[in-house]
């Protein structure tokens, strides 16, 4: 009998191993659904905590240049002259991806380029948050585009450059019109679609000095950070001053697409901290910029 025992508690053991083994990856499943960050004010993932989620966000807790910011204060400085922003945008194959925090178009090959005070920064994908970021005189809008790009020089004193369009309820938006049934098909999912060709000179932005000449455009300027983790600062932000519109289905279908924590994915506004914020356009007659 004793020889018996042996085989018995060892065919127990092994069936006991067997159940603990297949039932273990449960919670490393748990953890890799889990979003690493969101925008809910009381989640202990929300915009107040992730400077305390992961040591490499430290900046969004400590930084002194964090995006996003009100636009009009008394540190408001006027540069009465064409904007130093020119574009070299083409057609590139790209994608359009439901990240989950925001919908986001990533070219994959060469979508050309803008250049700020001398310095190529090549356009690598955009977003969109709703409502804005930033704001004007305390006042926030409905929508925000943000179109990333990076420097391959690695000398550049700032290696990523943001411009921000802001957008009204209006008349819907021409490019937004164009995706509607690509994000209604990554609606609520992690899915990425080839869109094939897109060309990013379709947002109309008007940012090129001719037209700043001939149309009055102004932008804001400022030094700040990404607005989402790990809120990397040095990035120069451009905000065209001229407000386009969006309709409010475009922005309820961006709001829907998304995962229920960012249906509202803005960040609130962080401190100025003594930073200077550059409005340039040309002057009027007067001596003014016109409004």
């Amino acid at each position: 009998m004793k020889n018996q025992s042996k085989p018995i508690f060892s065919s127990w053991f092994l069936i006991f191993l067997f159940l603990f083994l297949h039932q273990s990856p449960v919670t490393p499943q748990e953890v890799e659904d889990e979003r690493e960050f969101d925008y809910l004010k009381e989640s202990e993932r929300g915009p107040e905590h992730w400077g305390e989620l992961k040591k490499e966000w430290a900046a969004c807790k400590h930084g002194k240049l964090q995006s996003p910011i009100d636009l009009w204060n008394k540190r408001v400085k006027v540069i009465p002259k064409l904007g130093d922003i020119k574009t070299n945008y083409r057609p590139s194959n790209a994608t359009i991806k439901n990240r989950g925090h925001d919908i986001a178009i990533q070219w994959l090959d060469d979508a050309g380029s803008i250049q700020i005070n001398g310095t190529d920064y090549l356009l690598r994908q955009c977003h969109w948050h709703s409502p804005s970021e930033h704001s004007i005189k305390g006042k926030k809008f409905d929508l925000e585009l943000h179109m990333l790009h990076e420097s391959q020089d690695v000398n550049a004193k700032h290696s990523i450059a943001v411009v921000a369009v802001l957008y009204k309820i209006g008349r819907p938006n021409h490019f937004l019109s164009k995706l509607t049934e690509d994000i209604n098909f990554i609606t609520d999912t992690t899915e990425e679609i080839h869109r094939g060709v897109m060309d990013p000179r379709d947002f109309k932005m008007k940012i090129n000095p001719r037209e700043f000449k001939l149309r009055g455009l102004k932008f804001y300027r400022y030094i700040g950070s990404l607005t989402v983790p790990p809120c990397t600062e040095g990035v120069i932000w451009t905000i065209n001053r001229k407000i386009d519109t969006v309709s409010k289905e475009q922005v309820n279908l961006l709001r829907i697409a998304v995962h229920d924590f960012a249906e509202m994915n803005a960040r609130p506004l962080q401190p100025l901290n003594q930073r200077e914020i550059h409005l340039h356009g040309p002057r009027s007659p007067q001596g003014n910029l016109r409004n």
